[in-house]
């Protein structure tokens, strides 16, 4: 499949700055593969197009992980913490930037290529919330940018489905926990012209047995957002409880596990919508695309959902 399939045109203006100023005020798009029904929902209502099915949320934890650099002017993003206080980031300006050197809590130990880096942090991560380049906004209150069931810290970035949930909602939910570190492959756009030729590095899991157990015997599944979807259909696979996944679900995939998927509006040429399209279709999901853009859904981080049944 060439990467030129998953583009589609979006106005600026529904790129959304801000989340909704309640959480599960926003808006749901739900679309049934069964009859080609589409529905238009607020957040609130997921308990009533759900019904008593399963709900896996990825419950990791943002970390503070976007680091100023002062000289040279610039930032690093922690991306995974490797072993003890040394991690892998993402650091700009590279070509400015040395090995053996230390920019204030942050020293860099090698350089791995594409602006990766091996890095030594002295110190906890105390930089900012690592918001997306789309958003320009200063976000005002930190916490936005987790989940209300965040627990276990060590992503680069939110599993942003999951930042419609309020606690009161969760308490109508059948609920159970899965964690998968956000990283590098899931925020890295597609620079190839053929999805094959796209190479996942891997992001770190873990589930509990307790947790798999329940997602075996559920009689009706809804995952949380891609990362969820990645974890399921890993240990679907028979891969262990813990470990790594550099799962590419791509369209043509087999799903064994998921049975409905929530999601939010992802931006063009990402591995995030080829996700979609293989759950949805192709054809199917850049008509729901359309049809958002057409009725002003708000898209990406802070933009409204999508529940595929």
């Amino acid at each position: 499949m060439k990467s030129s399939a998953l583009d589609y045109d979006l106005p600026p203006e529904l790129i959304a700055q801000r989340p909704a100023e309640r959480r599960d005020e926003s808006r749901l798009l739900v679309y049934d593969r069964s009859t080609g029904a589409v529905r238009h929902r607020s957040f609130a209502d997921l308990p009533d197009e759900v019904g008593d099915a399963l709900v896996v949320v990825n419950d990791t934890r943002v970390v503070p992980a976007r680091i100023r650099l002062e000289r040279p002017r610039g930032e690093v993003l922690l991306v995974e913490r490797l072993n003890g206080d040394v991690w892998e980031g993402l650091a700009r300006p590279t070509r400015r930037l040395r090995p053996g050197r230390r920019y204030g809590d942050v020293e860099l130990l090698e350089h791995l290529g594409e602006g990766r880096w091996r890095l030594r942090l002295h110190g906890e991560p105390a930089g900012e919330a690592p918001l997306p380049p789309y958003i320009v906004e200063p976000l005002a209150d930190p916490e936005r940018y987790q989940t209300v069931y965040a627990r276990e810290s060590g992503s680069a970035a939110a599993p942003t489905a999951g930042l419609h949930f309020t606690p009161e909602l969760i308490d109508r939910l059948d609920v159970e926990r899965v964690t998968l570190h956000v990283g590098l492959d899931t925020f890295r756009p597609l620079a190839v012209d053929d999805l094959d030729d796209h190479v996942l590095h891997g992001e770190r899991y873990s589930v509990t047995p307790f947790a798999w157990q329940r997602v075996r015997e559920a009689h009706g599944l809804v995952a949380v957002g891609t990362t969820t979807v990645r974890v399921l259909e890993t240990l679907a696979r028979g891969a262990p409880l813990q470990g790594r996944t550099d799962l590419f679900v791509t369209p043509g995939f087999d799903f064994h596990c998921v049975g409905a998927l929530l999601t939010n509006f992802h931006l063009p040429r990402s591995t995030l919508l080829a996700l979609v399209m293989a759950f949805a279709g192709v054809d199917e999901t850049l008509e729901l695309y359309r049809l958002a853009i057409e009725e002003r859904y708000r898209f990406y981080s802070f933009g409204d959902a999508m529940l595929v049944l």
